[in-house]
């Protein structure tokens, strides 16, 4: 019998997309554990034991100072060397929202050639307000990126208040941009409100240059069901909703390792 995929979904005080992201990720086959960032820090619970890291959305410590840096400190200074041992042994990272924010702030993500601890950040919206809404996304096809493979657009809802991409010039490879916002043609250079936060260069989402460690603003764990659609009574069904694709790569992935 084939064992499962283990995946851990990280929490900590004002995280508020785990169980739903725990959700997802047993619907793809996986067997789902909810740790507390102490139990990590603790050694409760030991990271090797796992194929699959997520940092799910939500405002971990209520964003004080900014948006995932307290959580991004305690990765980065007691979790450190744990996590990477876990990328060094090929596994997946994956970080939507806040945990987009956590993987910059704690220098997994993009992890630029001049080493600098942290050459990204997500700052406040452009439209200086906390934007929730459901936007078109269109896939980089030449990123390595395990999560998005086989996709070539999405529509999934984000929710932030702090998503904007800035990025210091010539930091970010083209092929480590995963994911871009776009319109409902699939241009990724519309402005406002498709590019809901200001990104530069309308990014969504990026990833490392092995395609493991993946972050993303949008949310596709509330978009793995049909019937999360906003317009599903009006519109072709479909099999699943547009975010379940991330969570199935991710599985059949780390199954084949």
């Amino acid at each position: 019998m084939k064992i499962k995929v283990k995946a851990l979904i990280l929490r900590a005080p004002g995280t508020n997309c785990d169980v739903e992201t725990a959700f997802a990720f047993e619907q793809a086959g996986a067997q789902v554990d909810l740790v507390h960032v102490g139990e990590l820090i603790r050694r409760g619970r030991l990271l090797s034991h796992y194929q699959i890291m997520v940092i799910p959305g939500g405002f971990t410590y209520g964003d004080d100072i900014s948006a995932g840096k307290i959580l991004a400190n305690e990765l980065r200074l007691k979790l450190g060397d744990e996590i990477q041992r876990f990328v060094d042994d090929g596994k997946l990272i994956l970080g939507i929202c806040n945990g987009f924010q956590v993987l910059v702030k704690a220098g997994l993500l993009p992890r630029s050639r001049d080493k600098k601890l942290q050459s990204l950040t997500l700052a406040v919206n452009d439209s200086g307000k906390f934007e929730c809404r459901w936007v078109y996304l269109r896939v980089n096809k030449t990123s390595p990126c395990i999560f998005t493979r086989g996709i070539d657009v999405m529509y999934l809802p984000v929710a932030h208040g702090e998503g904007k991409v800035v990025i210091e010039p010539g930091v970010l490879e083209e092929s480590n941009v995963a994911l871009y916002y776009a319109d409902e043609t699939g241009d990724i250079r519309a402005g406002y409100p498709y590019n809901p936060n200001g990104s530069v260069n309308n990014i969504a989402g990026i990833c490392d240059v092995t395609g493991r460690i993946f972050a993303l603003m949008p949310h596709p764990e509330r978009f793995i069901r049909w019937t999360q659609h906003p317009r599903w009574t009006r519109e072709p069904r479909q099999d699943y909703g547009d975010g379940f694709r991330i969570f199935m790569n991710a599985v059949e992935w780390a199954g084949s390792i």
